[in-house]
Order: C-alpha cells, then sequence, then structure tokens
C-alpha cells in the first residue's frame, strides 16, 4: 500500500495528531498508513502486537512520525480510557478520530446466547462512544476536529449468517446522527464510512471463495475487487479540512452493491 501522485494530498492532515482504533490489520491497517504517508502524527490500538509491529516496521524511513501503537482491548472500557490518555499524552490532543475496531465472526441466531450478543455489541459498538466520549473533550479544547465511525453495508443488503454484527453496524449509523449534534457546537464533526466487499487478509483467509467473488461481482455495478486503501482514501477526505461543512452523515465504499 502506497500513496501514489494520482491520489489527493491532505495538508491540513500534516502533524494532526490522529487516533485509530483496530489499527493493526486490514481495513484499519490501511488507514493508519495512509494517515502516515500523510504527515499525521498517528497512534492506534489493536490487541493484536505482532501485527501491529509488523506495520509500524514496514513504514519505517517512509514517514515523518513513526506511528505510535497502544495495545488494548476495546472492548475493556478502563483499557481504552487509559490508551486513548496514553496517546493524547505522546501526540496531543486527538483531532481526527477514527473507531474501526470490530469483528465479523459468523454465528447462527438459533445459537446465539445472551452472553454471546453482548460480546458482539461491546466489540463492534459500545467503544465507539466510549472513545467518543474520552477524547471530545480534548478536542474540543483544541478548536474542533472529525470522527469517523466505521459502519459496513452489511445491515443494508440484508446479510444473514451474522445477525448481531449487523444490528452493532446499524446502530453506528444512528450513533453517528445523534454524536454529530451533540458536538457540532463544538466544531465536531461525525460521519460514518460504510465498506462493501473489500478484499482484506482475513476475508481471503475465511470466506473469499471463487462462488462468494462470483455473487459480488453480480452485485456490484463495478465488476472489481475493492481494498482496503479504497476505504482509506474515503476516511482521509472526512478528516481533512476539504470536507468541513460534512456531518451528519454517511458514505458508502462498495462498488455500487447498495
Amino acid at each position: 500500500m502506497t500513496v501514489s501522485d494520482q491520489f489527493a494530498r491532505y495538508p491540513s492532515l500534516r502533524d494532526k495528531p490522529v487516533l485509530i482504533t483496530g489499527g493493526a490489520s486490514g481495513i484499519g491497517a490501511a488507514i493508519v498508513e495512509e494517515f502516515a504517508l500523510q504527515g499525521a502524527k498517528v497512534a492506534f490500538l489493536d490487541v493484536a502486537s505482532g501485527p501491529a509491529q509488523e506495520l509500524i516496521r514496514s513504514l519505517d524511513g517512509r514517514v515523518e512520525h513513526e506511528p505510535l501503537f497502544v495495545q488494548c482491548d476495546v472492548t475493556d472500557i478502563g483499557a481504552l480510557r487509559s490508551a486513548t490518555d496514553a496517546a493524547q499524552a505522546r501526540l496531543g490532543a486527538v483531532r481526527v478520530l477514527v473507531n474501526n475496531a470490530a469483528n465479523d465472526d459468523r454465528h447462527d441466531f438459533e445459537l446465539v446466547t445472551p452472553e454471546y450478543w453482548d460480546g458482539r455489541m461491546n466489540v463492534n459498538l459500545r467503544h465507539h462512544f466510549f472513545t467518543i466520549q474520552a477524547l471530545s473533550p480534548g478536542m474540543s479544547s483544541a478548536g474542533g476536529g472529525s470522527v469517523i465511525n466505521m459502519s459496513s453495508i452489511a445491515w443494508m443488503i440484508p446479510s444473514t449468517g451474522i445477525p448481531a454484527y449487523v444490528t452493532a453496524k446499524a446502530a453506528i449509523v444512528g450513533l453517528t446522527r445523534a454524536m454529530a449534534h451533540e458536538l457540532g457546537p463544538s466544531n465536531i464533526r461525525v460521519n460514518c464510512v460504510l465498506p462493501g466487499a473489500v478484499l482484506t487478509e482475513r476475508q481471503r483467509r475465511l470466506w473469499w471463495t471463487p462462488e462468494y467473488e462470483a455473487e459480488i461481482m453480480n452485485r456490484q455495478a463495478l465488476k472489481r475487487s475493492l481494498f482496503a486503501d479504497d476505504v482509506a482514501r474515503m476516511v482521509l477526505f472526512l478528516a481533512a479540512d476539504d470536507s468541513w461543512a460534512i456531518t451528519n452523515q454517511s458514505f458508502i465504499v462498495d462498488g455500487g452493491w447498495v
């Protein structure tokens, strides 16, 4: 993944403190890389230390500011708050927050227990709210900022075999709209990005069969695979000052599936 001359550069992102949850792999790693290549000061949270360190090494010598990795389980709200404090102590007040951490494990609705359901809400939804709550005071004091919540088209298709995940991703759109109005007076914009079928390493390893790829190509208007960078570039735009008048909105990056 690299920033090509054919893609936009955003001067307003240079030296800006950015925090990304779930940034060690997949779409999150692409977002970390793209912000770092724009010259932003990036911190990212993840439970996976190995992939996080590998990502940092891959950026060595290519970026102005080495990304800061803070190991954190975002389902532990106390740990999440400590991690955001640690990031801000190093980088200053976070001006861009990307709530990306998620887990799309498949599950049979007939076998879902209350405990499993609560776990899916914790890993896919709850931390969005509490990360915003933790970072918005500093963001407000610094003059404002941008929050980008990562949802999914899964709830719009609709998908089967992942009802708890779909529910959480739909709720993120509602949370986005509520927080846009809560935080608008503080000059904080809140938007949502909904990726479609993105060919990440995890998708390739677990679910990307020839049959699934054929279904995607049949449903998408654009007959090509989507990659994590395609999503990351939308996030960059919503973080940059170029989108200063945009809030309370949801942006679909799916090749025209929905």
